[in-house]
């Protein structure tokens, strides 16, 4: 890679690249969600209504702050849907919500676009290169998972994106660029804030880092390619990058009196599975064993890439094609960014194999046993590397001379005729991820609505005693703003376990003397509580599959 690379002006056709990319993904991103939103499925997801609702309580609640973030779920998305959600009809539709999505979806194809056509370029190959971009960025803007995904108040096309800048600011910082180091720092603590895959991305990239200035330390070894890292530099990004988890390890400490609460306090995945096998089921497949593991982590990947099983097997092969592409057919620099740019987009990979291993994090898959659906969209971490193989292809057959360019022309017709069948086949039947929300959240949201019609009959200003852990979408479809319920984010957690003089507790206590009425859904803290308290039953709900909710009168 000649020096001159690094002082290369961005031309114009570059500019021009670059607005029409992001026109054609704001045009996708708007279309897609004006489609779900009409169609009411960006509220599918349990989760989403969760982060909206955490978003929201943070301003609407008898105790509002940013103690209402709570723990387990990382706060930068809820923190920015807050502004959106201060709007009712916001909060109600779920569109306060997605806007973040959407917005990091155009980014997150931007990214992919910059990293591609960033790591394969140089001085004689700026045409490949910018055909690789365009290819790596329309397997990534065209996946119909991630489509739907970045519809809705999900976490993935925000955390996609991050890590794919946080990837672009590290090689060209690796490459000698001003600033870039910082900027991949402030991409990593931001991804740290948004999902732990981040923290685990941010510790390679430290490691990788010092490891080359140990390297040019000891031996000296740096080139005008490979310029020297500056130890300020090293030291700035080291620090931005850990700064977001020992933000968060403090607030849990300070908060809940344990560092890891989100890692093993109640409502962690490890305590939920716990809960699980405690009732009798089985545990989830891959745990204790991290080979079966990467097995579901990949098939779910395949899953959000195509829906016939020989078109998903040739997706992982295409990385392999990509890998041994980049060992054997260019310059030594090119081999050393490029194949730096692919183990790090494999990182999810060995991440969800020790997490659903170790973590307590089960994939399901419709293939393989227990032949149903969760959390198949982790499969979508993988996408960034797929682009990203993909485009190594494409450069690869435009770039070898040795070919008749029609021979080229054909094989980079192959690439792009294979991905558009591949994601045909799955809008010829269902995305998977919107497939998922569809089977898992079908009979909650039925609860939902039914619940939602009676609470609306409600007098106004009335006030709810009610656990809003699983069912919180219940007075968002009725409109009923989180300050008029009496719930668990009323109490005071830093007195563990129990707060006998927070709100919360008093009103399990003695619900007539706080609540005009009370939610109760079997098994949860509420039913519990007013057990023997012979309250006036107004309407009980049954829907299969759902815990029973009763609906009393308390004064």
């Amino acid at each position: 890679m000649p020096k001159s690379r690094k002082s290369e002006p961005v031309n114009s056709a570059w500019d021009s690249d670059v607005r029409l990319l992001a026109w054609l993904a704001s045009c996708i991103s708007v279309f897609a969600f004006l489609y779900y939103y009409r169609f009411a499925e960006i509220l599918l997801y349990g989760d989403a209504i969760a982060h909206i609702n955490i978003a929201r309580r943070v301003f609407d609640s008898r105790t509002p702050g940013l103690l209402q973030l709570g723990t387990v779920w990382l706060p930068l998305p809820h923190l920015l849907m807050i502004p959106f959600l201060i709007s009712d009809e916001m909060w109600r539709s779920g569109a306060g919500g997605s806007i973040p999505s959407l917005v990091a979806y155009i980014f997150g194809v931007i990214g992919i676009f910059r990293l591609t056509r960033g790591v394969l370029s140089n001085a004689d190959a700026q045409g490949p290169a910018r055909i690789a971009g365009w290819t790596a960025a329309f397997i990534y803007a065209a996946n119909p998972n991630l489509i739907y995904m970045q519809s809705t108040a999900m976490g993935e096309a925000l955390y996609l994106a991050l890590i794919v800048w946080a990837i672009v600011y590290f090689m060209e910082g690796l490459r000698g660029e001003a600033k870039a180091l910082l900027k991949c720092g402030v991409c990593l603590a931001a991804a740290c804030l948004t999902r732990y895959d981040g923290w685990f991305l941010a510790a390679v990239m430290v490691v990788v880092v010092l490891a080359m200035r140990g390297r040019e330390v000891l031996f000296g070894k740096h080139s005008a390619e490979t310029p020297r890292l500056r130890a300020s530099a090293l030291v700035k990004f080291v620090l931005i990058a850990g700064s977001a988890p020992a933000l968060w390890l403090s607030y849990n400490g300070l908060v809940y009196r344990n560092p890891l609460e989100f890692e093993n306090g109640p409502y962690s995945a490890k305590a939920i599975e716990r809960k699980t096998q405690s009732a009798g089921n089985a545990g989830h497949p891959g745990s204790g064993n991290p080979f079966l593991a990467a097995k579901y982590f990949l098939k779910s990947a395949e899953t959000n890439a195509a829906s016939n099983k020989w078109l998903q097997r040739t997706w992982l092969l295409l990385i392999l094609i990509s890998a041994v592409l980049l060992a054997v057919a260019y310059d030594e620099v090119q081999k050393k960014l490029a194949g730096l740019t692919l183990l790090l987009l494999l990182l999810p990979l060995i991440f969800y194999a020790l997490s659903v291993a170790y973590g307590g994090v089960p994939i399901f898959i419709p293939e393989f046993w227990p032949f149903t659906h969760y959390n198949v969209r982790y499969g979508l971490y993988l996408l960034p590397t797929l682009s990203f193989a993909g485009g190594t292809l494409a450069y690869g057959a435009v770039r070898n001379n040795s070919l008749r360019l029609r021979l080229r022309l054909a094989v980079l017709a192959v690439v792009i005729a294979f991905v558009v069948i591949s994601y045909a086949s799955i809008w010829r039947t269902t995305p998977i991820c919107l497939e998922e929300a569809q089977v898992n959240m079908r009979t909650r949201n039925q609860l939902q609505a039914q619940l939602a019609g009676w609470l609306e009959k409600l007098p106004q200003q009335s006030t709810l005693l009610m656990y809003l852990g699983d069912h919180v979408g219940a007075l968002e479809r009725a409109g009923i703003p989180l300050r008029r319920t009496i719930n668990e984010g009323n109490h005071r957690v830093w007195k563990q376990p129990s707060d006998p003089e927070g709100l919360w507790e008093r009103a399990l206590a003695d619900p007539p003397q706080y609540a005009d009425y009370v939610v109760a859904f079997e098994g949860d803290p509420v039913w519990e509580a007013i057990r023997g308290q012979h309250l006036r039953e107004l309407v009980e709900i049954h829907v299969s599959g759902q815990p029973r909710a009763i609906l009393y009168r308390a004064r």
